[in-house]
């Protein structure tokens, strides 16, 4: 019996898993709790552009492992969970890679304005964002990988997800990356408000970092991202151990694919007492 295709709505909304959004919005708000802590800073328009960021980039990585699981052969009937919109048929491999492709382009947008910052007279780049903006994109792309975009840069076998290092990248970039962020941003703002007329306060100067890295509200932000990271990877951690079977025929080689059930269910309960231990 041929399943009906639902309506378009529900293709796209499927596709891009909106559910799954609180894993990039919950560490957001605990940046943004942090940075209130501040004082006086106007950490509304940072929390809210990173805020679309975060959702944006997690959307665009949905929607290309939509693509690219489909293409490289993990996606097939056999598969149990949520349905895929490109292994049903509902969307084409272009459809769901442009969407990515927008999205992430969008994401880019958005964060550009944050690699840059203005001291007195003169513009200075920020290393530290530059990495966190362009990474992100980069990394949305080359979570699960395939021959679209990263083919046109010969990087096609490229795959976070297929090698075994999808926990460690949403560890660092669901959780730490997307909880300092705001913080980080409100302390350079607050760190350049305070500049004196003969002295421009550069946050990548040695002195300026160690006032961003040593400060309490940083600290504090880092040490609940750990919790935020490992609670996104235990996450993974679940789709790995169902998907376990269709990923070694794949050859996807997760954490749960490397060392077994018994592994993946111990790494579960490891990453949920972390969470628990760091907010305890």
């Amino acid at each position: 019996m041929v399943e009906p295709k639902p309506s378009l709505w529900t293709v796209w909304f499927t596709a891009a898993r909106p559910h799954t959004l609180t894993a990039s919005i919950s560490p957001v708000l605990v940046g943004y709790a942090c940075a209130k802590c501040l004082g006086p800073v106007n950490y509304y328009p940072t929390t809210i552009s990173f805020g679309f960021f975060a959702m944006l980039i997690q959307i665009g990585t949905n929607l290309h492992n939509d693509y690219a699981d489909f293409v490289k052969g993990a996606d097939t009937e056999k598969r149990q969970g949520q349905a895929r919109a490109t292994q049903k048929g509902w969307l084409t491999p272009f459809q769901t890679a442009s969407a990515a492709t927008l999205c992430l382009g969008v994401a880019l947008a958005i964060g550009f304005p944050w690699i840059t910052y203005r001291t007195q007279e003169t513009i200075q780049i920020d290393p530290l964002m530059v990495f966190v903006v362009f990474s992100s994109v980069f990394n949305a792309f080359a979570y699960t990988g395939g021959p679209y975009p990263l083919g046109y840069i010969g990087l096609s076998k490229v795959s976070i997800a297929y090698s075994g290092l999808g926990d460690l990248f949403v560890i660092l970039y669901f959780g730490i990356v997307a909880t300092v962020t705001i913080p980080y941003l409100c302390l350079r703002e607050k760190l350049l408000a305070v500049a004196s007329d003969n002295i421009v306060v550069v946050p990548f100067s040695t002195a300026a970092a160690n006032n961003i890295f040593q400060d309490d509200v940083f600290k504090l932000s880092f040490f609940l991202s750990l919790a935020h990271g490992c609670i996104g990877t235990a996450i993974i951690v679940v789709n790995n151990l169902r998907d376990r079977i269709t990923d070694v025929e794949a050859g996807k080689l997760t954490m749960a694919v490397r060392f077994g059930e018994t592994f993946a269910r111990l790494e579960y309960l490891t990453l949920i007492l972390i969470a628990h231990g760091c907010c305890g």
